[in-house]
């Protein structure tokens, strides 16, 4: 019963006043994809690069694999400080280990005490490798970190790099995210917006290649070519200009939603942590299950991924982040 009354209400604010919940500005691409510019090309390269060392040569890093999860982090640590960054450390006991999460920082010019986080996990699920889930995610926040070097924002922006995101972490006190979060609302640190890069380099064009929990099948479209920026009601202002930036400078196609957060996937990854500790957060994300045949499995290898289409998404990432900081 409580399930079919939630349903009814979710019908009831699209039917009613759901512009906030699913219409976004601007207006997704729907022209065929350029081909990438010589930046971009670089970007690809770069990308593929971190992949295949996170999920081949490195491979399953969990609590399960401690020794493979510390060569991540050190692998993750080693490229931000070859781009030039002081690497943080925020260490805690998970499971009889000393876990990290990594953090970088541009401080911000005018108004420092605001921060804007983008977080991506670097653990796998038992058994896979993660290439998309969640290499795809920390290759983009590396590259974000390389593109932006050096450039100055209004806001404070941090880059982390997230321990335990994967069961049987995920939504307990030991998911490395929510002790990210919860230190911060301890702090008393005033952040305004949160991107949790999740599952973001599988991308087609196959006619009935996407899927929805419902009613979302009405709405948006059936082919898995675009990227997904997804928040809870709380944060649909977070959604609307994550998404406008986007289009605004990136020719790629894009969708938004603003929903209730116990819906299916909607909160699936770090940015949930936020929410819990009060902050507006969103996930970017490919849809993983909803798209991706190989997502939890040991098949989720780097071959799988359209680079292509993670390139022009990570280069169009650099302008969001950008644009939440304050050019």
């Amino acid at each position: 019963m409580v399930r079919v009354l939630r349903w009814c209400a979710l019908v009831g604010v699209i039917a009613t006043g759901g512009w906030y919940l699913i219409s976004m500005p601007g207006k997704s691409w729907s022209d065929p994809v350029p081909p990438l510019s010589v930046e971009e090309q670089l970007i690809h390269d770069k990308l593929k690069r971190y992949v295949e060392m996170l999920a081949q040569q490195i491979g399953e890093r969990n609590a399960w694999n401690p020794e493979a999860l510390a060569a991540a982090a050190l692998y993750i640590r080693s490229s931000f400080e070859n781009l030039g960054y002081l690497v943080r450390v925020q260490s805690f006991e998970s499971q009889g280990l000393t876990v990290q999460n990594l953090e970088v920082e541009l401080p911000g010019a005018t108004a420092p005490e605001e921060i804007v986080v983008v977080g991506a996990h670097y653990d796998t699920v038992a058994g896979g490798p993660g290439a998309n889930d969640n290499a795809s995610g920390i290759a983009a926040l590396l590259e974000i970190g390389r593109l932006l070097a050096g450039k100055t924002h209004a806001r404070t922006l941090r880059l982390v790099a997230f321990v335990n995101e994967e069961q049987p972490f995920s939504e307990t006190d030991e998911m490395g995210s929510r002790v990210y979060a919860e230190r911060s609302r301890q702090r008393g640190e005033q952040i305004k917006a949160m991107i949790s890069l999740e599952t973001i380099g599988h991308y087609t064009n196959q006619p009935a290649s996407q899927h929805y929990p419902f009613p979302f099948s009405y709405f948006y479209p059936d082919t898995g070519n675009f990227i997904g920026f997804v928040g809870n009601l709380s944060s649909w202002r977070l959604v609307r200009q994550s998404v406008g930036a986007f289009r605004g400078s990136t020719a790629f196609p894009s969708e938004g939603v603003a929903a209730p957060g116990w819906i299916t996937g909607v909160g699936w990854s770090d940015h949930a942590s936020f929410w819990q500790a009060g902050y507006p957060a969103i996930m970017i994300t490919d849809t993983a299950l909803f798209r991706y045949q190989h997502y939890h499995e040991a098949t989720d290898t780097p071959e799988k991924l359209d680079y292509r289409g993670l390139a022009r998404v990570t280069r169009g990432l650099v302008d969001v982040a950008s644009e939440l900081a304050g050019h």
